[in-house]
């Protein structure tokens, strides 16, 4: 069996290494369409169509965003070998994700996500001010059904015009399962954000770069220039890095 060993490591390499740490505040969240019944139901409930504000608008306001990971539940077993317990994988778990949205001065993303809650949660099809108003659940799959699968993150480096690579996720079967309250108060003036989580069955992640073969699951944002979120970007990732030179993105080289 091979020994890990040590070695000098050169000035070229942690050029190499250290010049080119990816970068958190380049990404992009986008919603490349709800199904029609969901936009209809916002449509009828709050007079606003908001169409072209999924496609076009609401990822561009996400302000804080998470990668999807996931995890396995695993079971032990015992006395296969005296005195080793062994543990193994059964089940792949997802856990939620969740998203902070700049909220716009005509309300419409909080309009979109309370409406698709609503769509949820509106199979009586009764108004919410009868006295015979109840509660009945949508089927969430189906033509009618309230989950998506149009709902992707990409992340990306500002260097992307450049080389093309990108790693992009599309989440199976995702649908809004929590708004968190969106707290106001007199005194300064600061940005409305709102905080949801989404819920999915599993993601699918996929790389593109240079070299890389064309993906089965192709990202709605596949073509054109990628932007990253409307942020306040620092400029460096760490006070280690301050000296980065950002057109070559490698360390300066000291005569």
């Amino acid at each position: 069996m091979a020994v890990p060993s040590i070695r000098n490591n050169l000035v070229r390499d942690a050029k190499d290494i250290f010049g080119k740490i990816s970068q958190s505040n380049h990404y992009e969240v986008s919603f490349s369409s709800l199904k029609t019944p969901i936009l209809n139901h916002i449509k009828t409930r709050f007079g606003t169509d908001l169409k072209d504000f999924t496609s076009r608008k609401a990822g561009l306001l996400c302000s804080d965003a998470s990668l999807p990971t996931s995890g396995f539940a695993t079971a032990e077993t015992k006395g296969d070998f005296i005195g080793i317990p062994q543990e193994f994988a059964h089940t792949r778990l997802y856990t939620d994700i969740d998203f902070t949205f700049y909220v716009d001065d005509c309300y419409e993303n909080i309009i979109l996500f309370e409406g698709w809650i609503d769509y949820i949660s509106s199979g009586s099809e009764t108004k919410e001010d009868d006295l015979s108003y109840y509660r009945r659940f949508r089927f969430p799959e189906g033509e009618k059904g309230y989950k998506i699968e149009t709902m992707y993150i990409t992340k990306f480096e500002k260097s992307y015009n450049k080389t093309k690579r990108k790693i992009y996720y599309q989440f199976k079967n995702v649908f809004l399962k929590t708004m968190t309250s969106i707290p106001v108060s007199y005194g300064p003036a600061d940005l409305l954000k709102v905080n949801v989580t989404f819920n999915y069955d599993r993601y699918i992640m996929n790389y593109k770069g240079n070299n890389s073969k064309p993906s089965p699951n192709e990202s709605p944002s596949d073509t054109g220039t990628l932007v990253a979120s409307p942020t306040d970007y620092p400029s460096n990732i760490i006070t280690d890095l301050s000296s980065l030179d950002e057109e070559n993105n490698k360390f300066p080289v000291r005569q």
